[in-house]
């Protein structure tokens, strides 16, 4: 990393829920500095632990310098109060007093998969989310409030599921499926019994159940029916929320790129592509499916460095930067 003392920065944040990137970036598209802390969703760690781990980190890559334009692209900013929230918690840092964009993270993972004005970008990690761009600037998002708002999937829908499944094949509701054994194996408890009474009385963490989701992949490569029907349940989830984007938009007969991101889809399970990608052509046939290997930080760092005006050769600059020294976190079904 290099740079310039005195001249200008802009700085880019993108936020998640187990960690945060931070980078500065000169105009013409030099890197001057990368920060990783810990997370800064406001759903997980609340509106001001949140903003002190970004004014933080913010002050770290910047140094003494001027910030010219800050964009902040966090998990959790999905309703438009909480974005709102969000900018006046912010706007008390003195180097918010000149440009700052605050955002959700998606568009971040948007700009590191593709520049163009029309496009689709859907996040299966711990969770899952959804966001479509047109060029006239209509965009569609959804509220990403868990089951509240018709979510399901990513590694927590998924652990959740397997356990609902391995709870009804013990007690005899369900049919037999290999996700018993390897909840306990994976858990390490001695019975799928003993997990769910642990959960209940608050002995172990729901969190947990996120680790699960390999056992599901794994399954369904072997054959096992319940996983199988998890992991289409999956493709079909990811498939509606492209289809609804593209058709609230009124792409559906465009050549649309649509952007996979976060642990699930970087895994690039066979299964799971295959069945998004049969789904989607039946509702938009000429739709681009690709996963995003960029972590959302390079996105983010797109963004600020555009809004403060930077050229074409600046961000080509800073995209090759920011992607040597930045790494999406491990595929959730390789960890």
């Amino acid at each position: 990393m290099t740079g310039r003392g005195g001249l200008p920065l802009v700085v880019a944040v993108d936020g998640g829920g187990s960690k945060t990137d931070a980078v500065s970036l000169e105009l013409d598209g030099t890197l001057v500095e990368h920060r990783r802390g810990p997370g800064s969703s406001p759903h997980f760690d609340g509106l001001d632990a949140s903003a002190a781990v970004v004014d933080e980190l913010v002050r770290a890559v910047a140094g003494r310098r001027p910030v010219v334009h800050a964009g902040l692209y966090l998990s959790g900013l999905d309703l438009p109060i909480e974005i709102e929230r969000y900018e006046a918690a912010i706007g008390r840092c003195d180097w918010a007093a000149a440009s700052v964009t605050v955002d959700n993270d998606l568009y971040a993972l948007l700009r590191a998969g593709t520049d163009e004005p029309d496009a689709v970008a859907i996040v299966c990690g711990t969770g899952v989310n959804a966001i479509g761009l047109r060029a006239d600037r209509a965009e569609v998002r959804f509220p990403s409030l868990g089951s509240l708002s018709g979510d399901w999937g990513g590694g927590s829908g998924l652990g959740e599921a397997a356990l609902w499944h391995a709870a009804r094949a013990v007690d005899g509701r369900g049919p037999s499926t290999a996700l018993v054994g390897e909840i306990e194996r994976r858990l390490g408890v001695g019975s799928v019994g003993e997990l769910i009474e642990g959960l209940h009385f608050g002995e172990r963490d729901a969190s947990e159940l996120i680790s699960l989701a390999p056992a599901v992949f794994e399954a369904a490569r072997a054959g096992d029916a319940v996983a199988i029907g998890l992991v289409d349940r999956q493709a079909t989830e990811l498939a509606d929320f492209a289809r609804a984007c593209l058709t609230r938009l009124e792409l559906l007969d465009r050549e649309i790129p649509v952007v996979l991101g976060g642990g699930i889809a970087r895994s690039r399970d066979e299964r799971l592509l295959r069945g998004i990608r049969s789904e989607l052509a039946a509702a938009a046939p000429l739709a681009r499916l690709s996963v995003v290997d960029d972590a959302p930080i390079v996105g983010a760092a797109l963004l600020a460095l555009e809004a403060a005006g930077g050229d074409g050769a600046a961000l080509v600059r800073a995209r090759a930067a920011v992607s040597a020294v930045t790494a999406a976190e491990p595929a959730l079904l390789d960890a």
